[in-house]
This record gives C-alpha cells, structure tokens and sequence, in this order.
C-alpha cells in the first residue's frame, strides 16, 4: 500500500511539473508575438495640423494612406475610416495605434528625424 501511494504522489508531482512547463511556454508565445506586433508607441499622428508616423523610434511624414489589423484606414489628410464606415477627423495629439485603436499621444516626446 505504501508503494501504491509513494507510485501515485510521484506521478501527481510529475505531471504537476509537466503543466508548469506548458504554461510558461503559452505565456512566452504570447509575450513574443505581442512583441513581433510592433512597439506601442509606433503608429501615426497628427502633428502641427500634418500626418506624421512613428516606427522604430523615429518619426517621418506619413507618405501613404495606411489600413490597420481592425479594418481602421487613415489617409494622409488625417481621416480615419472605421471598418463600419464611420469617419473620424484626427485632432491635434490624436493619434492610432498599429492595432488601428486611436488614442491621444504625448506631443513632447515626439522627434523628428530628418530624412
């Protein structure tokens, strides 16, 4: 009986470990696409009543009207087109995210790097 229940408390430890393991590796996945998806801070704003994108650090006047991962587009005037077909007029500091989400962006840490 002492064999059965010392063969049973192993293979309760062994799988326990086993679960650990594929959690931690779920949780790296996530971290790594989340990373593969771009930085939060690239994206496009309205600067100085102008267009500007941000990628990788560096900001550039927008050259192209961009579609995001949402069905989002924003043109180069600084129109915001939802998936739905509602428009949106980008203000001052009003910026979009990668993922197409739109969301006020700091003004004083922006750079612009010349080109």
């Amino acid at each position: 009986m002492k064999q059965v229940s010392m063969l049973l408390a192993i293979v309760v430890m062994s799988l326990s470990a086993v679960a650990q393991e594929k959690i931690d590796s779920v949780m790296n996945r996530g971290i790594d696409s989340a990373m593969t998806q771009g930085n939060q801070k690239d994206g496009v704003m309205m600067k100085d009543g102008k267009m500007m994108q941000m990628k990788a650090g560096k900001t550039m006047m927008m050259e192209k009207d961009m579609t995001f991962p949402n069905g989002a587009m924003v043109m180069k005037d600084g129109t915001m087109k939802m998936k739905d077909g509602t428009t949106h007029m980008l203000k001052e500091g009003q910026g979009v995210l990668m993922d197409g989400t739109m969301k006020n962006m700091p003004m004083k840490k922006m750079k612009k790097d010349t080109m």
